[in-house]
């Protein structure tokens, strides 16, 4: 029975405005989520709460769904309910300088002990100054000083007097001390007189010239140890000074922050280092005392601040950050080097946070794709997590690419969730190529990529109406609602499902806001709407107009009227960018007498891919199995899609095809007015394919350019009516009975169609009725068969005379 073609209700599913209860979208509540993602959501509130290692989260979908924005609503909803994590800071080593200390303090704190430092450092630049200036400083450190000259002068008055006595002059020159002889009046002997006295004289003085000689030595010998002796007493008064000046300040924010030990602890050895540094705290120009003229450091305070790498004051919740550009040092952090002196330096102030420190104690959401694309990101992100701790060293030390002195700071603790965003495909890459990925993203969160149509379309609708408050356009009124909820259907590729690609809607709606404006409208119109879509695809559909012009002027042969032996309209798509549209092929078959093979030459050529080999195999396997089960196969058969110049991927011809084989092994000519698209299974059941809607329209505009008789339609699988949402001129062709689209479940049926000829049954013996289509293959089939009997027959003979 010849099948019927498909009612325009099936053709098209409109969106039932009764569901819709709202006159525009002004009257809708926000979304706050995406439609129909329960289950990726689930996995993401799952893998958010549970607190153990590895349980970080993938969430697969594509760009473009919303996936960054739903997981960050989870994830701020999350950390709203947690408590705020600490404040980190970075401060000086006064033992190793080279490795600064990490400190951690309650939320808010680290602003407050930084201010706090900073304060001290200036009470102690007046107070220190001020000390060391007055007059009771100066009256101690004046003695000390008096004293120690006093006791030098003593010493060497002690020998003046001593030489006087023994007639020898005691003087001081620029190099040491002189001896000279003396008379009576203790005047110098010139080298005259001195010669002039007896021997004995002379000796004598050499001999008292000589032991003075010895006693000065030793009492300059002295000297040094009691102006130690004295600087220490200086240095001790100093501490004691210093110490009245500092302890004060100090022994406040010692007070101030007693129930944190690691504070306590830098803060102690910030009062040893100023006590010994005191010396930094006095200007150059006020020179107090002489051991205080030492070169000072240009900035000798800078090692007193506090470096606030991660500050919580203004954060009421744990954090969620999203890091746009995961480089090594984006994420560990880095340490910046400033030029000094034709060299490039360093200290602790230097430390700059990166997205761990900021998300420590919180969540920080990542691009996949982005972090796999930055040297070295992704296994410095899974050596962090392994190791939970922030360890902040350049790429070029890890690498051991350079061994030259830098800093070391101490590591920071990590307790952090990573949630990254990719395509399905980068999640099953990674589980398959690295062996690490599964310890560390044990939860995948997969985003569907449409959504049940049936009882979501208010759902939907609210979505449309946070969109559009978002991105600041037009409500939308009822009808142009109903439009996008059909026109997300088409997208989808299924009349029962609605798109989840939230880029794609939100251009939708932008370029509708942008007709509305021209067209006056005060709320986005459905007709607003459609001028959108035909914008976009007129902009877009240029290949698609020449290659239509070439098969309306014949360059590219595709008959839409008459009958064909071994030949029929095969359907495809073709996807460039963001258009797809549905191109006519025409394939054509040949058969004759052989040994059972049906040649590809798309194949041959090597211009068909592996899918579309195999349903050619798949062809010679229905044939065999239906006509020659106990009968030798002598068919030899050659398929080719005419006019094709790349590669042919894809078994959605395979129905098609196997009806060209038919046609040509029966003789039988086929409809050119219908073109088909459909695969085959071994069985003779026809199955679904994808593309359906741009393949059916795709025929239908090259028929209505060349001129629609009524007659011409589309032959697709049963299992594909409900994908179907065709463009309104095809649904109105076939309202009119100009264009007709039919359904089919079996090959036979196909062979119905397309013939106009009875397919015919096997009956119990495994024949068909003579008159049929199926009849006639399986008469030509015996035929070749006997053929190739009497052709092996008589090559025995001739081999006999031989």
């Amino acid at each position: 029975m010849k099948k019927s073609p498909l009612s325009p209700s099936q053709l098209y599913k409109s969106c039932n405005l009764g569901q819709l209860n709202f006159t525009s979208t002004e009257e809708l509540e926000d979304l706050e989520l995406l439609v129909g993602q329960e289950r990726a959501m689930e996995a993401i509130k799952f893998g958010i709460r549970i607190r153990k290692s590895g349980y970080n989260i993938f969430a697969m979908a594509p760009d473009g769904t919303g996936k960054l924005t739903t997981v960050k609503q989870l994830a701020e909803h999350e950390a709203s309910r947690q408590p705020v994590p600490f404040d980190w800071c970075y401060v000086h080593n006064f033992s190793q300088p080279a490795k600064p200390t990490a400190i951690h303090l309650e939320p808010g704190q680290g602003r407050g002990f930084q201010r706090d430092m900073a304060e001290l450092i200036d009470e102690l630049s007046v107070a220190i100054p001020a000390a060391f200036d007055g007059d009771e400083y100066r009256s101690r450190a004046g003695e000390l000083e008096s004293e120690s000259r006093q006791r030098e002068a003593t010493e060497i008055n002690r020998l003046r007097e001593e030489a006087e006595q023994a007639r020898i002059i005691f003087t001081e020159t620029a190099t040491g001390y002189a001896f000279l002889p003396a008379d009576e009046n203790n005047e110098p002997l010139t080298p005259e007189q001195f010669n002039k006295l007896d021997k004995e004289q002379q000796h004598k003085f050499h001999e008292t010239v000589l032991d003075l000689q010895e006693r000065v030595q030793a009492a300059i010998k002295k000297f040094p140890v009691w102006r130690k002796e004295t600087k220490r007493k200086l240095q001790a008064l100093n501490r004691e000074v210093a110490e009245l000046a500092v302890n004060h300040s100090i022994d406040e924010l010692k007070e101030k922050y007693a129930k944190w030990q690691p504070v306590l602890n830098y803060l102690n050895a910030v009062q040893k280092d100023i006590i010994e540094h005191v010396r930094d705290f006095i200007p150059h120009s006020e020179k107090v005392l002489s051991f205080m003229e030492l070169p000072q450091d240009p900035n000798p305070f800078k090692r007193y601040q506090v470096n606030l790498m991660v500050d919580r004051s203004q954060k009421r919740s744990a954090p969620v950050v999203c890091e746009d550009l995961p480089n090594y040092g984006n994420l560990l952090g880095r340490i910046d080097h400033q030029a000094h002196m034709g060299s490039l330096v360093t200290d602790f102030t230097m430390i700059k946070p990166g997205a761990f420190h900021k998300a420590n104690g919180g969540y920080l959401i990542i691009d996949a794709r982005k972090v796999l694309m930055q040297p070295y990101a992704w296994e410095t992100l899974k050596r962090t997590l392994q190791s939970g701790e922030i360890r902040i060293e350049s790429l070029e030390r890890a690498l051991s690419l350079i061994s030259t002195s830098s800093l070391e700071p101490e590591p920071i603790p990590l307790e952090i969730k990573v949630i990254l965003l990719g395509d399905p495909l980068i999640y099953y890459l990674l589980s398959f190529y690295d062996p690490e990925f599964q310890d560390f993203f044990k939860i995948a969160a997969d985003f569907a990529e449409s959504v049940d149509r049936k009882n979501n379309s208010m759902e939907y609708a609210r979505l449309l109406a946070t969109i559009a408050r978002r991105e600041k356009l037009k409500p939308l009124s009822q009808q142009a609602v109903a439009r996008v909820i059909e026109h997300s259907a088409r997208m989808s590729g299924d009349a029962e499902k609605l798109l989840t690609h939230l880029r794609s809607i939100k251009d939708l709606l932008t370029e509708s806001d942008y007709w509305a404006t021209e067209n006056s409208h005060t709320h986005i119109a459905q007709s607003d709407v459609q001028q959108a879509i035909d914008q976009k695809i007129h902009r877009l559909d240029k290949v698609r107009e020449r290659l239509y012009q070439t098969i309306q002027r014949g360059t590219i042969m595709i008959a839409t009227d008459g009958k064909v032996i071994g030949q029929i309209n095969g359907l495809s798509v073709l996807q460039l960018g963001e258009f797809a549209f549905g191109q006519p092929s025409r394939i054509t078959a040949t058969t004759r007498m052989g040994n059972g093979k049906v040649v590809d030459i798309e194949r041959e050529t090597e211009l068909g891919g592996a899918i579309h080999s195999k349903g050619v195999l798949i062809l010679s396997s229905f044939i065999a199995s239906r006509y020659a089960r106990s009968t030798p196969f002598s068919l030899s058969a050659s398929l080719v899609f005419e006019q094709s110049y790349g590669h042919v991927e894809g078994d959605s011809a395979s129905l098609a095809e196997l009806c060209a084989i038919l046609s040509s092994l029966a003789q039988i000519p086929l409809r050119q007015d219908l073109a088909m698209t459909g695969s085959v299974n071994q069985l003779g059941l026809v199955q679904p394919i994808g593309g359906v809607n741009e393949k059916i329209e795709g025929f239908f505009d090259v028929c209505s350019a060349k001129g629609l008789t009524g007659t011409q339609g589309v032959i697709i699988p049963a299992s594909n009516v409900p994908y179907l949402m065709l463009r309104w001129d095809v649904v109105h062709a076939a309202e009119s009975g100009q264009f007709h689209i039919y359904a089919v479940s079996t090959v036979d049926q196909a062979l119905e169609l397309l013939s106009d000829c009875e397919v015919g049954e096997a009956d119990q013996q495994g024949q068909y009725p003579p008159a049929t289509f199926n009849g006639k293959i399986d008469a030509q089939l015996r035929q070749f068969t006997s053929l190739k009997l009497a052709f092996g027959g008589k090559e025995s003979d001739a081999d006999k005379g031989n």
